[in-house]
């Protein structure tokens, strides 16, 4: 029985060893920096781009609005010795009318533009939350905190920095 004792004390010393092990490695507090996720996770600049062609498309179609408007101002100065004071009425209000038109339109346009580089961006965040989610279960980590600058990591060992193995997970799981 003394001869079974000390293999058994071995092996059950040995399997404690390897289960403290396995809870501390798989419990290790990690991070991501947010920022950096988004600022290389390629759909970002993609996503990004088309945005900001069409936010360029439509302040494009502003200022032509505001340029027409201008002119038609300027033709309106030239021209206002020569109309009655009907005509000048008539005149005014048609060219304030016009003018809250396009400041209205500006308006939304810029209400659009907010709107859908919030539904990018949302989109964009829901990907690499995702991504971060499925991660964390595959290597079983318990939590993966996320540092954005904000101060809600003030200091961690660039060892349980994440970061990069993510934003290269993400971006090969982009290609594909």
């Amino acid at each position: 029985m003394s001869k079974l004792a000390l293999p058994i004390s071995a092996i059950a010393l040995i399997i404690s060893a390897l289960c403290i092990y396995s809870l501390k490695s798989s419990s290790e507090l990690v991070y991501v920096d947010v920022n950096k996720l988004l600022d290389g996770y390629k759909r970002t600049k993609i996503v990004r781009a088309e945005f900001e062609e069409k936010a360029k498309t439509l302040n494009a179609n502003v200022d032509s609005l505001m340029v027409d408007w201008q002119n038609e101002l300027k033709t309106y100065e030239k021209e206002r010795s020569k109309l009655s004071k009907k005509e000048l009425e008539l005149k005014q209000q048609l060219l304030g009318t016009k003018q809250q038109q396009i400041s209205n339109y500006q308006q939304a346009i810029k209400k659009q533009l907010q709107e859908e580089d919030q539904k990018v961006t949302q989109t964009v965040i829901n990907d690499i939350n995702d991504y971060i989610k499925e991660y964390g279960e595959k290597n079983n980590h318990k939590i993966i905190f996320g540092a954005s600058g904000g101060g809600n990591i003030m200091y961690a060992d660039d060892v349980t920095d994440l970061t990069q193995e993510i934003l290269k997970g993400l971006n090969e799981e982009f290609k594909s």
